[in-house]
């Protein structure tokens, strides 16, 4: 995306569905991915006549804690709302949100990068429900009507496509490290509405915004941005007016699409929600939670950021479960008072092989198992200090860690049934290079070597390879032929 006449501004709405059991306000399954349409649904979704809402207790502990994960203000007193409007998917003709005290004030989230985009403040509200359309028709899904969300609004603070790629992936960890969401971006666990305007550069006043609505992806989120940066810079440049207006994404084509002219809170004809009360916090309560929280992606930058490169790091923390063993690892290491350097060259060694082997396509399926005990990776990464495996059996042991039959299993026992464990004898090795260098087959390429052809001294070390199974050490059976053969 070129931007030279004009600057972009974005401000970005995120929709974080809370990992709670049940609802919002009934007792009614919370997750209800997979499952028939309607079948997570009581009275009080229905909004039949009598039925009140309860508040879960657990919701607000989560929103708290997701406050704490965005280094927010945790307000005392906070209160309920009603957003009035009509549409299928609202049976009240209302949704309970938090417009005037919200529960969560103003924050910030920190982008790899170094940059802080301020939250203005987060609400908890009941999502709608969804309505599915057919050729003719649509019909109405209440399963997701009252799960418990906050919605976080950030300031106008981006002005890039890529700072808001960084800041929606950034908010999905801070979410799903801290234990409030599932993260399920598929399912819609987190959603994206984006707000995107243009003004000249060195201008005061922003441009009338177009907000793309549910985005739930971070490359749709940069993809939209980039088109509506085009469209919007085109129509100035020809003197056409920018509307204020809802807009729609469709990923096959790129493009944003107009839906509707966008509403003013007034339009919603906001009042007190009668039928709950107040939410009381106290400080102890806020207290709890921040000496609960789990590590966050800061946390494991400052743990591992100096051991494992940033372009590494930031891979690894899509998966918390990695860098959570990574970090059970440098622990296991500091405990035991191991030298640093090898703490750091085993805790590289396992890096790179989540990185290179257990996320390569093939495998990526593997991420769904138990990860490896750390006593089994720190021998493995002994083994391989040791010269032990060849680079090729690291792998092949790393892999059987995630098999059912040899889970539970010590590394170099599974490295010995496998037959991996590489000879590190230098007689023994001596005595096999003798036997290859000895066998009439292998005499040309001996008088090659001999004669300057360095290449054929690869061959003579796969002869070595090959006569011991592979378990030679190849650096070894090297280093021997070069001083048998000079």
């Amino acid at each position: 995306m070129t931007e030279q006449k004009y600057e972009i501004t974005v401000g970005i709405e995120c929709h974080v569905q809370l990992a709670t059991k049940t609802k919002l306000f009934s007792e009614v399954d919370n997750d209800a991915r997979g499952k028939e349409p309607n079948s997570c649904v009581s009275p009080v979704e229905y909004a039949l006549p009598g039925m009140l809402p309860r508040l879960n207790r657990e919701a607000v502990n989560m929103a708290v804690r997701a406050g704490l994960a965005l280094n927010s203000e945790i307000n005392l007193l906070s209160r309920f709302d009603r957003k009035h409007y009509f549409y299928p998917d609202s049976p009240k003709g209302y949704q309970i949100t938090q417009m005037y005290q919200p529960i969560i004030g103003a924050g910030y989230v920190e982008l790899p990068n170094g940059k802080q985009i301020r939250i203005e403040h987060a609400h908890l509200e009941g999502d709608a429900g969804k309505l599915n359309h057919f050729d003719n028709y649509s019909l109405v899904d209440l399963n997701r009507a009252d799960t418990p969300l906050i919605e976080i609004v950030s300031m106008p603070d981006i002005h890039t496509a890529h700072d808001a790629h960084d800041y929606c992936k950034e908010l999905w960890r801070l979410m799903t490290f801290a234990g409030v969401c599932f993260g399920d971006l598929y399912n819609g666990n987190m959603r994206f509405d984006v707000n995107i305007s243009l003004a000249e550069k060195g201008s005061k006043t922003l441009g009338k915004r177009a907000e793309i609505k549910n985005l739930n992806s971070f490359r749709s989120v940069e993809r939209a941005i980039e088109y509506e940066y085009e469209r919007q810079s085109k129509m100035l440049d020809a003197g056409e007016v920018i509307t204020q207006e809802t807009r729609g994404w469709n990923d096959a084509t790129g493009k944003t699409t107009s839906q509707r002219s966008k509403e003013e809170a007034q339009d919603y004809r906001y009042m007190p929600e009668p039928d709950l009360p107040p939410i009381r916090l106290t400080e102890e309560q806020v207290k709890k939670e921040r000496e609960a929280m789990p590590l966050l992606p800061a946390d494991y930058r400052n743990t591992l950021g100096m051991i494992i490169s940033k372009d590494i790091l930031e891979i690894l923390l899509d998966y918390k479960q990695l860098v959570d063993r990574l970090a059970d690892l440098k622990t296991e290491y500091d405990i035991h008072g191991i030298d640093k350097e090898i703490s750091k060259a085993a805790i590289l060694k396992i890096s790179n092989l989540f990185t290179s082997v257990l996320l390569a396509e093939e495998n990526s399926s593997l991420l769904n198992d138990p990860m490896p005990s750390v006593k089994q990776l720190m021998d493995l990464s002994s083994m391989i200090a040791k010269n032990e495996l060849s680079s090729t059996s690291v792998k092949e042991v790393f892999l059987r860690f995630f098999t059912p039959e040899m889970r539970f299993k010590e590394t170099r026992a599974i490295a010995k049934e496998l037959n991996l464990i590489q000879e590190n004898d230098l007689g023994a090795v001596e005595k096999i290079v003798d036997e290859v260098l000895a066998d009439p087959n292998n005499a040309q390429a001996v008088a090659d070597f001999k004669a300057g052809s360095e290449k054929v001294l690869g061959f003579l070390v796969g002869q070595v390879m090959k006569a011991s199974r592979g378990k030679a050490n190849p650096s070894m059976a090297q280093e021997i032929l070069r001083k048998k053969l000079q």
